[in-house]
C-alpha cells in the first residue's frame, strides 16, 4: 500500500433535509479520480483507505455513508436506504463535477458499488471490488445464523449470550430489538456484541486490535444499528438483483477486476464464484491464505496492484 497521506480539501454535502455527509479529497487534484466506498453499511472511512491509491495518479475522493463516520445524524436509521446512497454517490459526483470516476468497494462497498454502476453505467469508468457481498438470504444466514458459527464456536458463543435462547432461531430479528431499544445500554451493548462478531472473524489470523475497533460506542452503535437495518430490510432490493443477467448487462463493458479471500468467512468465495459466473469478462483473484479484511498482506496487494492497472485507463 501507498504510504498514508493528508487530505488537500474536507467538506460536507447536504443530501436531504436530514442527512449531510462527509467527504475528503486527497492525492494530485488533477489525477484520475476515484470514489472509495466503504464497508458496514455504517462502516465509515479510514485515513488508511487513501493508501489503496497511487497519490500522483490519483485524485482520491472518500466519504462517509449516511449515518457513518463524521456524516450526522450519526447512526441515522431515517431515509437510509441503498438506493439513498446511490444517489448520494451521484450528487457528489455532480458536486465535484467529475463525468467518470473509478470505483472501489469492499464487502458492503462491493455491494454499493455494483448498485452504483447498474443504475449509472455511464459515470463509472472502472470497478475494484473486493470480499463480494450481493445481500441475499443465503449470504446472510450463513454469517448470521448458520456457517461462520461452525467455523468461530469461541465467537459465536459470544454474539449469542446476548439473544434469550427462544428468539436465537432469528438471529437478526433478534438483534434487531435490541439496536433499536430506547434503553441507551441495551442498545449499546448489542451493538458491541454484533460488531464484534464481525470484527473477530474477519481476518484469517484473529487481530486483537481489530476486535478493540467494537468496544467504542460510537462506531458500534452506527455499525451495527445501521448493519442491522439493512439486512432486516434485504438491502431494499429483490434477492439476488445484484447477480440478475438483465442487471449484469448494464455494467458488463466496465473493466472489472475483483479480489476475493479463500477462507473469507464474512463474504464467502462462493459470492465472486457467482458474480464471475455471470460475469466472465471480469477479473477474479482468489487470495489462497486471506479471509475478508482488506488489510490482509495478500489482498491489499491485489487491490494496489489493480488501482495501478486502473490509473492510466482512458
Amino acid at each position: 500500500m501507498y504510504p498514508e497521506i493528508k487530505p488537500y480539501h474536507t467538506s460536507t454535502l447536504k443530501v436531504s433535509d436530514l442527512h449531510t455527509l462527509y467527504y475528503e479529497l486527497s492525492g494530485n487534484k488533477d489525477g484520475a479520480p476515484v470514489i472509495f466506498i466503504h464497508g458496514g453499511p455504517g462502516g465509515g472511512c479510514d485515513e488508511k483507505d487513501r493508501s489503496f491509491f497511487n497519490p500522483s495518479k490519483y485524485k482520491i475522493i472518500l466519504f462517509d455513508q449516511r449515518g457513518a463516520g463524521k456524516s450526522t445524524p450519526t447512526a441515522s436509521l431515517e431515509d437510509n436506504t441503498t438506493w439513498d446512497l446511490v444517489k448520494d454517490i451521484e450528487k457528489l459526483r455532480e458536486e465535484l463535477k467529475i463525468d467518470k470516476w473509478h470505483v472501489f468497494g469492499g464487502s458492503w462497498g462491493s455491494t454499493l458499488s455494483l448498485a452504483y454502476a447498474q443504475s449509472h453505467p455511464d459515470r463509472v469508468k472502472s470497478l475494484t471490488l473486493r470480499g463480494i457481498f450481493t445481500l441475499r438470504k443465503s449470504e446472510l444466514k450463513f454469517f448470521y445464523q448458520d456457517g461462520a458459527s461452525h467455523l468461530f464456536p469461541e465467537a459465536w458463543d459470544e454474539y449469542l449470550a446476548l439473544i434469550p435462547e427462544a428468539e436465537r432461531h432469528d438471529m437478526i430479528l433478534a438483534y434487531h430489538a435490541q439496536l433499536n431499544s430506547v434503553d441507551d445500554a441495551t442498545r449499546i451493548k448489542a451493538a458491541k456484541a454484533w460488531s464484534k462478531w464481525e470484527m473477530a472473524t474477519s481476518k484469517l489470523y484473529v487481530d486483537p486490535s481489530y476486535i478493540n475497533r467494537a468496544e467504542s460506542d460510537e462506531f458500534a452503535n452506527a455499525f451495527a444499528r445501521i448493519e442491522n437495518h439493512y439486512f432486516i430490510n434485504d438491502g431494499f432490493m429483490r434477492d439476488g438483483q445484484l447477480l440478475e443477467k438483465q442487471e449484469i448487462d448494464r455494467i458488463r463493458h466496465i473493466p472489472c477486476i475483483v479480489v476475493q479471500g479463500r477462507y473469507d468467512v464474512v463474504c464467502p468465495a462462493t459470492t465472486a464464484y457467482a458474480l464471475k459466473k455471470v460475469w466472465p469478462e471480469l477479473e477474479l483473484h482468489i487470495v489462497p491464505d486471506a479471509g475478508h479484511s482488506a488489510r490482509e498482506i495478500g489482498i491489499a496487494k491485489l487491490l494496489v496492484e489493480a488501482t495501478d492497472k486502473f490509473a492510466n485507463l482512458e
